[in-house]
């Protein structure tokens, strides 16, 4: 609008017969108070470089009990990821979907039964916590520059833009980030040099929509196999291929859908709870 009522009294100034509109129009701009647009934050395209084969089987996990106290949370669970599959855990609050990725990542061990990763199995896991092991002190710079001592300077600063940092922002130090921009730094470190097995547990809290476009678009052409938790409905539609649904109750053994979220929600009539539409 200021640009079209500019460009009319520069072309209109000298003329007597426009006198009183070009008048007009500048006591009228003289009244808008002039905002400087906020710095867009540009981002590049992330692509992972090729990560490594693994194995045909990728986790198992073998008549494996968990409980938190009274509480059982799983009680004799079979599950067997396969080199390739795209798993979202479906399930309500306190299901037990977080600490099925935990039991598959080794972060928490199990009462009863076995976990295994298969051969050749390098992994990868996000969970919220993972933003609590950041340096404070350190840069989103010297945080990949410690990450990969062996990078080139153009690979970083293509990582870092690629997850949202712009020059001004790998100074910035940890302590001060918000919460997505941990988000985003914990992503770029993992995923840089990529596993070819990603354990994600919310990994779209706290993004923007740009750069959850760009981890969707990133992962769409990832080649590695994904367990996953989300309530983000088109992160789930647009990456998995299986669905395991837990009851959370153990009085129904946990459903398995062999094909994507969207087919699950045709299949079982419903959206997953909690689900973000």
């Amino acid at each position: 609008m200021l640009a079209k009522e500019e460009a009319f009294i520069a072309r209109f100034k000298a003329r007597a017969s426009h006198a009183s509109q070009v008048q007009s129009r500048v006591k009228k701009l003289e009244k808008i108070e002039r905002v400087t647009p906020p710095k867009r934050r540009e981002t590049l395209e992330f692509q992972f470089f090729p990560a490594p084969r693994s194995g045909d089987d990728v986790a198992r996990l073998a008549g494996v009990s968990k409980r938190y106290g009274a509480r059982v949370v799983f009680d004799g669970l079979d599950f067997l990821v396969r080199r390739g599959e795209r798993w979202c855990v479906m399930g309500a609050n306190g299901a037990g979907k977080s600490t099925l990725l935990k039991l598959v990542a080794g972060a928490l061990a199990p009462d009863a039964g076995q976990t295994a990763l298969g051969p050749s199995v390098k992994l990868g896991y996000f969970a919220q916590h993972s933003m609590e092991l950041l340096e404070a002190e350190e840069t989103v710079w010297s945080t990949l520059e410690r990450a990969f001592p062996k990078a080139t300077i153009g690979s970083l600063r293509a990582l870092a833009g690629g997850f949202g940092f712009s020059q001004d922002d790998v100074e910035k130090r940890c302590r001060l980030l918000s919460g997505g921009e941990k988000v985003r730094l914990v992503m770029a470190r993992m995923l840089y040099d990529p596993p070819n097995f990603l354990v994600l547990d919310e990994p779209t809290n706290h993004l923007d929509l740009a750069t959850k476009a760009m981890l969707i678009r990133a992962l769409g052409d990832y080649e590695g196999t994904l367990l996953l938790v989300s309530h983000d409905r088109h992160f789930l539609s647009a990456l998995t291929n299986r669905v395991l649904e837990l009851d959370g109750t153990n009085a129904v053994p946990p459903r398995v859908y062999g094909s994507g979220y969207a087919d699950y929600v045709i299949a079982s009539g419903h959206e997953a709870p909690g689900m973000r539409v």
